[in-house]
């Protein structure tokens, strides 16, 4: 393979170049009774402003970390979570 971005295809190429790890903002906890059984995941829908949506997408995007995320941890610290007081 010949050109200028030989060099940067083959690194590309090598498994270990490869990120398989969510980004360090994103590893979050997980207790015991969750590694047992994965929970089925379900829709949660809310309507808002499209503006406000396309800024928190940009936001997010910029920050590295999925809107799920923000979102799960904002119900958790406001609700908690089943079972825990």
């Amino acid at each position: 393979m010949s050109g200028k971005y030989s060099n940067l295809i083959k690194k590309v190429r090598e498994p270990e170049s490869q990120k398989t790890n969510l980004p360090q903002n994103q590893i979050t906890r997980i207790n015991e009774d969750e590694l047992k059984e994965p929970e089925l995941e379900v829709n949660l829908c809310i309507k808002v402003p499209k503006h406000l949506r396309q800024h928190w997408a940009a936001e997010s995007k910029r920050q590295g970390v999925t809107m799920t995320a923000v979102i799960v941890e904002a119900l958790t610290e406001r609700f908690g979570r089943p079972g825990v007081e």
